[in-house]
């Protein structure tokens, strides 16, 4: 069996939920467990007045070089459990298709039309401001994954896959962390920190 960690916030886990999911993952993972180091689910409940809350099923899959997420919610806890798991299941079709992997040439890119901005100082508020962002008072989650070197194309393919705004990666290029998103405008952005060379050119002038 594979390693599957069930978290909840305002939700409490009990044995019927954890059975439940575990019965859902098991079957939907089943025949890609060779491939899986962990799965995590997290289920959470959100209030907005009278509205009817919605409920959350969250599942981030860790491969070798590579994460797989699917959320799915609904009115109904169990519902969105049992949305999720096809969209997962779908995930890990295409990655296994695939064989994403930094030593894999097989990796699907991007199409062509799409544009990449890199930039190696960028504007931290107007990327606040374009994407809109509500910062926590606090940390609610922390995780930890492997950073294996990969390209800039191999991380933008990552991207597309968790299903995420970003994807922050170690640069096979640079040796550097850095960080690939999805522009509001159209297109990907990459950060990354402006070099040693970079610095020194600017001081001089």
């Amino acid at each position: 069996m594979t390693k599957l960690v069930v978290q909840g916030k305002n939700i409490e886990i009990t044995p019927a939920i954890r059975s439940y999911v575990t019965q859902k993952i098991e079957k939907t993972t089943h025949h890609f467990a060779a491939l899986i180091n962990e799965v995590d689910v997290y289920l959470s409940v959100s209030c907005n007045g009278h509205i009817a809350p919605h409920q959350t099923a969250e599942v981030t899959v860790y491969l070798p070089h590579a994460v797989i997420r699917a959320e799915e919610d609904s009115d109904n806890l169990y519902a969105s459990i049992a949305q999720v798991t096809p969209k997962l299941q779908r995930q890990l079709r295409k990655y296994k298709d695939k064989k994403v992997s930094p030593h894999h040439a097989s990796v699907r890119m991007p199409s062509p039309e799409v544009a990449l901005a890199v930039d190696s100082t960028p504007d931290i508020s107007q990327l606040l401001a374009e994407k809109q962002a509500q910062l926590p008072d606090e940390v609610v989650r922390v995780r930890y994954f492997e950073m294996p070197p990969m390209t800039v194309q191999e991380a933008l393919a990552h991207l597309e896959q968790v299903g995420h705004d970003f994807y922050m990666f170690h640069n096979a290029a640079t040796g550097d962390i850095s960080v690939a998103y999805k522009r509001n405008h159209g297109g990907f952005g990459l950060l990354q920190e402006r070099s040693p060379s970079h610095r020194s050119a600017n001081t001089s002038n």
